[in-house]
């Protein structure tokens, strides 16, 4: 199903100017654009709150951009460059400290569309029609969808952090002190849980740029994964849950997989693998197996938009000596920034149609003679993301703009969702179950079922290359479960954003980027490509630092960072 973006992110961009509270970091002094106590009197107005929110997640340097370095460089992928640039090569190949720009924006983002949810969740639930009226409890159940998604990106890149669910409305409240791991995940289970309860599911017409029951119920279950997982404190420690808690985690994460077979709307891309990544460069929005998508779009003549396919996609050359006019029948331009560690083009199978959808082996090089972007094949070293393409979004709608595009970005995927329910039931001893989840996916894609009895055929062709059973102990079912899901995840899941935090719950992101380091084609060179495996400092780097700005100015924090920085 098409549908149309621009009445949408007029919208979006008119609702930016209501919130203009908190527009920076929590230290920020509050400059309300509307009296929020008076605001809240319709339906329309709450809606417009919404859309608020979403604004902020969709700026340009939110999701639209900056949010692509911040996942990258785990075992899949790592930037082009290598001179210091304080923004997206430092964070790749693990040189960042206080001062980037790209992680000083983010945090200001987050924040910002946290504060805005608060407003929006204070307003809303205060209505006096808020109890019986089923619109007014969506526009509720999505603002606290959306403030437990920006929650939880600040444990997964911060840790522990300030953090306060009462909008910021003086100065001197705006300095809060860390609040723990616990803490935290309860907020984002408690918010996510309450989503459930007030949103409908998805179904046919809707839209995924819009949150559903199924967004939050994935969203949930993602959060539980990693709650049960390893994680990093400010002191430079790990800390798992006990097994109680984890197994308790898995549970639930079982509990919202049940949840999504009773409804039974959610499922695999009826077009399959490969035409669900064309049709999203396309802008087509269908959602049943994008459960939700970060909104996107280029307003001419504005610093907006998606950097989707174009950063993070083959490069493409731009034309050049042409007309405006003659020139938007062409393929815009697309620096290709990421590359991929090319092993992993060898750990798809033959059959498997992800392989040339996430690995992209060549690029476009304009031709003056013949005035044509010609398909040029590259060297595996130098072999670019491939999800999302120039040349697959539409002639003239991506040419707005040589920079910039309306790609959305989808970070819930039923995919996903049943590999997470593949992994819960592994972990609470229903391995059987768990192979028929990971091999419904595989199946999907071309790719042969895998069991205990081929394991070593097409588990073992991969170790032979990268040994991560050295710290994934595959001696019996349950770890030879671990260890397929290990590749698995990777190879469906790829450059989408979730990598590194699998990773980082599994214990095993600094043994992976040095594995890869040691045996990595791309690093064969005087200056090896894939620097993070250099790098990558365990104990500090699972843990981005907060912005020195934020540090010196809320005395709260005590002048102290995560470890390492």
């Amino acid at each position: 199903m098409k549908i149309h973006k621009i009445s949408k992110f007029a919208l979006l961009v008119a609702a930016a100017g209501i919130f203009a509270s908190c527009e920076d970091t929590l230290t920020e002094t509050p400059s309300s654009g509307y009296d929020k106590e008076t605001y809240f009197d319709s339906a329309e107005k709450a809606e417009m709150a919404i859309l608020g929110i979403m604004s902020s997640i969709s700026d340009y340097n939110h999701y639209g951009q900056d949010e692509m370095a911040m996942p990258a460089s785990d075992d899949m992928y790592f930037s082009s460059r290598t001179q210091s640039d304080n923004t997206i090569n430092d964070i790749t190949h693990y040189r960042y400290n206080s001062g980037n720009n790209w992680v000083e924006y983010l945090w200001r983002m987050k924040y910002q569309g946290i504060d805005r949810a608060n407003v929006a969740i204070q307003g809303i639930e205060a209505m006096p029609a808020f109890e019986t009226d089923a619109t007014l409890r969506n526009l509720a159940g999505e603002a606290r969808f959306l403030r437990a998604f920006l929650t939880f990106d600040l444990i997964k890149y911060w840790g522990e952090v300030p953090f306060t669910t009462a909008p910021a409305d003086a100065y001197d409240t705006s300095f809060r002190p860390r609040r723990t791991y616990d803490e935290l995940y309860d907020q984002v289970v408690e918010d996510l849980h309450l989503a459930i309860s007030m949103m409908p599911w998805a179904s046919a017409g809707f839209s995924p740029e819009r949150a559903s029951q199924g967004a939050a119920r994935a969203l949930l279950m993602r959060v539980l994964l990693q709650r049960a997982g390893h994680r990093l404190l400010p002191d430079g420690t790990f800390y798992r849950p006990s097994s109680s808690v984890r197994h308790a985690c898995y549970n639930e994460v079982i509990a919202q997989w049940e949840a999504f077979q009773e409804n039974g709307y959610h499922g695999f891309y009826p077009a399959g693998y490969a035409q669900l990544f064309k049709d999203v460069s396309g802008l087509v929005l269908d959602s049943r197996e994008n459960i939700w998508e970060v909104a996107m779009y280029h307003d001419q003549g504005r610093r907006s938009g998606s950097a989707w396919g174009i950063y993070n996609g083959p490069a493409v050359a731009q034309p050049s000596g042409l007309s405006t006019s003659v020139a938007a029948a062409y393929m815009g331009r697309a620096q290709g920034f990421l590359l991929v560690i090319p092993e992993w083009y060898n750990f798809f199978e033959e059959s498997d149609e992800r392989r040339d959808i996430a690995i992209c082996t060549y690029r476009y090089i304009w031709n003056a003679n013949t005035q044509t972007q010609d398909k040029q094949e590259r060297q595996n070293t130098s072999w670019y993301v491939g999800k999302w393409r120039r040349e697959w979004m539409p002639k003239g709608q991506a040419n707005k703009n040589l920079n910039y595009g309306d790609v959305n970005f989808c970070p819930l995927r039923y995919s996903d969702v049943v590999l997470m329910a593949a992994e819960a039931y592994n972990e609470t001893g229903e391995t059987a179950q768990a192979w028929q989840l990971l091999n419904s996916v595989r199946e999907r894609a071309g790719a042969t079922a895998i069991t205990n009895s081929n394991y070593q055929r097409f588990i073992g062709r991969n170790l032979a290359t990268v040994p991560v059973n050295q710290y994934i102990d595959d001696s019996n079912d349950q770890g030879k479960f671990r260890v397929a899901l290990y590749f698995e995840r990777g190879l469906e899941l790829a450059f989408e954003g979730q990598r590194k935090y699998d990773l980082i719950r599994w214990g095993v992101l600094d043994k992976a980027i040095k594995l890869f380091g040691e045996k990595t084609a791309v690093n064969n060179r005087t200056t090896p490509m894939y620097q993070a495996s250099q790098n990558f400092i365990h104990g500090q780097h699972e843990l981005f630092p907060i912005p020195l700005k934020e540090i010196q100015s809320n005395y709260a924090l005590e002048g102290k960072n995560n470890h390492g920085f």
